[in-house]
């Protein structure tokens, strides 16, 4: 197969340049591993509700996907943020009323985040996307760039956007070898929410707002540290969800950490919390498409990110990085994902 960019990672920063090629009438491949479109941003769906796992919110200030949700006419709403918040000590003693609604201010998305994914893929020709199709080579030629699929053909393009994390990039085989200095710069970048895992508790009502709660919570003792209101802008189910605290190696036993999870949700909320519908975990940690082994623990503190002078012109300038820990104002973000997808764009017009 020949074609002009061949993008790899089908992400939101894959899946948005993919959609600004097609509306420049240019030609291109993209080629995502999982056998969905997507990447960190996913979903689940239970009793006709939606349910982020992987990013839930943006915030104003983030032009890029507050112009996205309008193009794609899409309809964003405030996180849920009215009542009392819940704090736990060290020994699991809850209190009320203390500290304050941390996401007060966010924006969420009806139908969840995967709207922004299927929006622009409905503009993509499905014959343009691969999925199931990881790369793990890619070679220098005269022309351009050659990389080799699973099934045992290889594509052919000018140039190659590496829309993926850096620490996944560094795991595939580049020939030539990448230099020193980028090999290092890959592996030391950190995935940002690669090391987080986030659990989703359906219930058929919202018995914590009815108690004057807001479903914010913090725990210094855990499994979840931090607790909010999940639940759709109208009707339900409703949910809480918590990212986990423990590192991945205390995350492997799934039965003792749900009923770790019931207990917390128990104490925090009273015990209708113990009842849901429905507990989904999600471990980013453990998904080969997301993190690799350096990512096994949490990030606590948001990276400084951006494209390092390592990671640039490299292949004659036909080998572009354009992932969200490139991005230099919104790293690590949904923005970041768009910007660094724009500044890869920009990379591609140059001759």
């Amino acid at each position: 197969m020949q074609t002009d960019t061949l993008i790899v990672g089908g992400g939101l920063a894959g899946v948005y340049l993919a959609s600004r090629l097609t509306n420049l009438g240019q030609d291109f491949l993209l080629a995502e591993a999982r056998p969905r479109l997507g990447g960190r941003i996913a979903t689940v769906r239970q009793e006709g509700g939606t349910y982020d796992i992987g990013p839930t919110w943006f915030w104003p200030g983030q032009p890029r996907i507050a112009k996205l949700v309008k193009d794609l006419r899409l309809t964003r709403f405030d996180q849920y943020a009215h009542g009392d918040l819940m704090y736990e000590n060290e020994q699991g003693k809850p209190q009320r009323g203390q500290g304050f609604a941390s996401m007060e201010g966010s924006y969420r998305i009806e139908g969840g985040l995967t709207q922004l994914i299927d929006g622009l893929t409905a503009k993509i020709d499905a014959g343009h996307v691969h999925l199931s199709t990881p790369i793990t080579t890619l070679s220098q030629t005269v022309d351009g760039i050659t990389a080799d699929l699973p099934n045992g053909q290889f594509v052919t393009a000018r140039r190659a956007v590496l829309a993926l994390p850096p620490r996944l990039a560094a795991q595939i085989t580049f020939a030539p070898a990448l230099p020193d200095d980028a090999q290092h710069t890959l592996q030391s970048t950190a995935t940002w929410m690669a090391g987080h895992a986030k659990a989703v508790a359906l219930y058929g009502r919202p018995f914590w707002r009815e108690a004057g709660l807001s479903g914010d919570a913090m725990s210094r003792c855990g499994p979840m540290a931090e607790i909010h209101d999940a639940s759709p802008a109208s009707g339900g189910p409703y949910a809480l969800f918590g990212f986990l605290s423990a590192p991945p190696q205390a995350r492997t036993n799934e039965q003792a950490l749900r009923q770790l999870i019931l207990s917390q949700l128990a104490r925090l909320f009273g015990e209708e919390a113990a009842a849901p519908i429905d507990l989904t975990i999600k471990d980013w940690a453990f998904d080969p498409f997301t993190a690799t082994a350096q990512d096994q623990e949490p990030l606590y503190a948001h990276p400084h990110y951006c494209l390092p002078p390592a990671l640039s012109g490299l292949w004659d300038g036909r080998l572009i990085f354009g992932g969200t820990e490139v991005a230099r104002e919104f790293g690590g973000y949904l923005e970041g994902a768009l910007e660094a997808a724009e500044n890869a764009l920009t990379q591609l017009d140059r001759p």
